[in-house]
C-alpha cells in the first residue's frame, strides 16, 4: 500500500508520541471486560468532569468509578494487572509510569519534541521550494534532451543526405577516390564521428578512417531498437571508448535501384555536456532560492511565534490569577485582534473576580458559590423556611460619633464591622447588611444547616470575645456591642428593583431579633426562649426577664447568654 506523506508525517510522529493508559483507555478495558457498560463509562467520565469543575481536582477514573459503585476496587486493580502485565496493589499506586516502564520502549518514553513555529515553518519552506525546483527541473531538463536528440537527429540526417545524394555516381563507377574526397570534406563537421560508403555487398568503398576502405562493414550493437523514418534509421550506441553515438543509416538510391548504404555516427555527448552545465545552474539558483526562502521563513516565523509566545505567556499569567496581565501587539491583522480580544478577556475576569470577591465578602464563599453555579434557583427568588437571625448594635455610638472626628468614627466602625463579618462567617452565616452602626448576621439560609441555632450563639459569643480582646487596645468602644437573637421563619430571596436588587431576609422574626439587639446591654447576647429552647443542656443562661417588645402582642421572655459549651463545632469551610 502506498503511504502518503501525511500518513508518513504520522507514523513519524507517533514515534515520539507518549502513550499512556489514560482514563479512556482504561474505561474501554473495563467495558471490554463487561465490568462496566458504554452507559455507566460515560456517566463516571461526566462526573470526573464535574467534580474537576467544581473542586479543581483532578480524580482518577478508577477512584470516581469505585466511588460511584459501579465497580469495587479489587476488580479493576485485577483488571488493570491483567490487562497491562503489571502488579499494583490499589488505585493510588502510580500505573502510569508502572505501565511506560513495563511496555513501553523508549520512543514512547522520551516526551514529544517541542518544535517552535518558526522551524516548522523553515523546514516547510525549504522542502516546498526544493520539491519544486527539482520537479521542474526534472521536467524541463528532460524536455531539453528530447530537444537536443531530436537536434542531433536533423543535423545527422541533413549530413546523412548530403552524402546519399553525391555518392550516386561513384559508387556507380566505383570511384573510391572521389567517394573519399565526398566523405573528407564532412570530417571538418562538429560532432561528426564518422561517415562510411558501403556497397551492396557490405564492403566499405569510403570511410572517415582510411585503414578500414575494403574492409566489411560492422554495424554496431544498439543499445536500443533502430528507429525508422521513410528510408531514414537510427539508434544510439556506446562506443568502445565510452562515447555515446548516434548511428544514422540510409540506402543510395538510383533509378529506384540500391546502389549501397551510407553512415553516419554523431557524437551524443554534447547533449550530456549541456544538461550537466544546466545542472550546475539550476544547483546554484537552488541554493540562491533555498537561501532567500529560508529568510523569509524565518523573518515570517518570528514574526508569528513572537505574538504566539506573547499570548501563551499572557495565558500562563492569567491562569495564575494575574488578570491585569496585558499582551502589547501593534498589529493590524488577525493576531492584533486577538491581542485586543485577550486583553478585554482578561479584564473581564479581572471586573468579574473583583465582584466576586467583593460579594464574597458580603455572602461567604458557600453561598457565593451556590449563586454562581445557578444564579436562578427558586432560593434567590423567594423562599420561607427557618433561620436565625443576629443583630449587634453598639450601645452609646450617637453621642461618641458627635465627640470625634469622621475619620477615627470610620475607623473604629470598620475594625468593629470586619471583627462581626469575621465571627459570622467563621460560623457558616452571611452578613446581610450592615445599618449604621448595626450588623445584621442570617443562619440558615441560603445555605441550609440543622445547627444553625447553635451556630448563631457560638458566633455571637465568639464576637463578643472578640471586642472584648480587641477593646482593650485602646477602643473601648467595642466592648459597648449589644447582641440579640432569635430563629424562627423568614423569607429570603432577592428585593428590589431592576436597577438594583439585594438579596435578604425579611418577617417577624428578623423584627424581633432587631428590637431585641436594641434592649442588649453593652457586651450582653439576648436569646429569645425560642433559642434557649432549641440550645437546653448546651448553653448558660441568666432570666433577662419578660421584655414587652414593639409589634409584639404577648410579652417576650428573654434569656442572658453567659456561656456555652466546647465541642467539636462544625464551621463554614466544612
Amino acid at each position: 500500500m502506498q503511504r502518503t506523506p501525511k500518513t508518513l508525517f504520522s507514523g513519524i510522529q507517533h514515534l515520539f508520541r507518549r502513550r499512556s493508559p489514560g482514563d479512556v483507555q482504561l474505561g474501554q478495558v473495563l467495558v471490554d471486560r463487561g465490568m462496566l457498560t458504554e452507559e455507566e463509562l460515560a456517566a463516571a467520565l461526566a462526573a470526573q468532569r464535574q467534580r474537576l469543575i467544581e473542586t479543581g481536582q483532578a480524580v482518577r477514573l478508577g477512584h470516581m468509578i469505585t466511588e460511584l459503585g459501579l465497580a469495587s476496587e479489587a476488580a479493576v486493580v485485577d483488571a488493570i494487572n491483567e490487562n497491562f502485565r503489571i502488579s499494583v496493589a490499589s488505585l493510588s499506586d502510580n500505573i502510569r509510569e508502572l505501565i511506560l516502564h513495563q511496555r513501553g520502549p523508549l520512543a514512547e518514553r522520551l516526551p514529544a519534541p517541542a518544535i517552535p513555529i518558526w522551524l516548522k515553518l523553515c523546514i516547510g519552506a525549504l522542502l516546498i521550494v526544493t520539491v519544486t525546483i527539482f520537479s521542474f527541473s526534472y521536467f524541463i531538463i528532460n524536455r531539453q534532451k528530447a530537444q537536443l536528440f531530436d537536434q542531433t537527429v536533423t543535423v545527422g540526417t541533413v549530413s546523412l543526405n548530403y552524402f546519399a545524394n553525391n555518392a550516386r555516381i561513384p559508387l556507380i563507377d566505383d570511384d573510391i577516390l572521389s567517394l573519399n574526397t565526398l566523405i573528407k570534406e564532412a570530417t571538418g563537421t562538429e560532432g561528426l564521428r564518422y561517415a562510411v560508403v558501403a556497397n551492396t555487398r557490405g564492403v566499405i568503398r569510403a570511410h572517415t578512417d582510411v585503414d578500414r576502405i575494403g574492409t566489411p562493414l560492422a554495424a554496431p550493437t544498439p543499445a536500443a531498437p533502430p528507429v525508422s523514418r521513410g528510408n531514414l534509421s537510427y539508434f544510439s550506441y556506446t562506443a568502445d571508448s565510452g562515447e555515446q553515438i548516434l548511428d544514422l543509416t540510409r540506402e543510395v538510391v538510383f533509378q529506384d535501384k540500391i546502389l549501397g548504404t551510407v553512415h553516419v555516427g554523431v557524437s551524443l555527448d554534447f547533449i550530456e555536456q549541456l544538461v550537466d552545465r544546466e545542472k550546475g545552474s539550476i544547483l546554484v539558483m537552488t541554493l540562491v532560492m533555498l537561501i532567500v526562502g529560508l529568510a523569509i521563513a524565518v523573518f515570517l516565523g518570528v514574526r508569528f511565534s513572537r505574538p504566539i509566545s506573547q499570548l501563551v505567556a499572557a495565558t500562563e499569567a492569567i491562569g495564575k490569577g494575574d488578570y491585569r496581565y496585558r499582551v502589547e501587539l501593534d498589529r493590524q491583522d488577525e493576531l492584533g485582534n486577538l491581542a485586543t480580544a485577550f486583553n478585554q478577556m482578561g479584564e473581564e475576569l479581572f471586573r468579574h473576580t473583583l465582584t466576586r470577591q467583593s460579594f464574597g465578602k458580603y455572602v461567604g464563599e458557600e453561598v457565593l458559590e451556590m449563586i454562581l453555579a445557578d444564579p436562578e434557583k427558586t432560593w434567590l427568588k423567594g423562599h420561607k423556611n427557618d433561620a436565625t437571625i443576629l443583630f449587634a448594635d453598639i450601645r452609646g455610638f450617637t453621642a461618641y460619633a458627635e465627640e470625634r472626628e469622621p475619620e477615627a468614627v470610620v475607623e473604629m466602625l470598620n475594625t468593629y464591622f470586619d471583627l462581626a463579618t469575621r465571627a459570622i462567617l467563621d460560623y457558616g452565616g452571611y452578613v446581610d447588611k450592615f445599618i449604621g452602626d448595626c450588623v445584621l448576621g442570617v443562619f440558615g439560609v441560603p445555605v441550609f444547616r440543622k445547627d444553625h441555632v447553635e451556630r448563631t450563639v457560638r458566633a455571637a459569643v465568639d464576637l463578643m470575645d472578640r471586642l472584648r480582646h480587641q477593646s482593650i487596645h485602646g477602643n473601648p468602644l467595642l466592648a459597648s456591642v449589644g447582641v440579640g437573637i432569635h430563629t424562627g421563619p423568614i423569607v429570603s430571596g432577592n428585593l428590589g428593583s431592576q436597577a438594583k436588587m439585594e438579596y435578604t431576609v425579611i418577617g417577624d422574626t428578623v423584627n424581633l431579633a432587631s428590637r431585641l439587639s436594641g434592649l442588649a446591654a453593652p457586651g450582653e447576647v439576648l436569646v429569645t426562649d425560642t433559642v434557649f429552647d432549641r440550645l437546653r443542656g448546651l448553653v448558660g443562661v441568666e432570666p433577662a426577664g419578660t421584655r414587652t417588645i414593639k409589634g409584639k402582642t404577648a410579652p417576650v421572655e428573654t434569656f442572658r447568654v453567659t456561656s456555652i459549651k466546647q465541642r467539636a463545632h462544625v464551621k463554614s469551610a466544612e
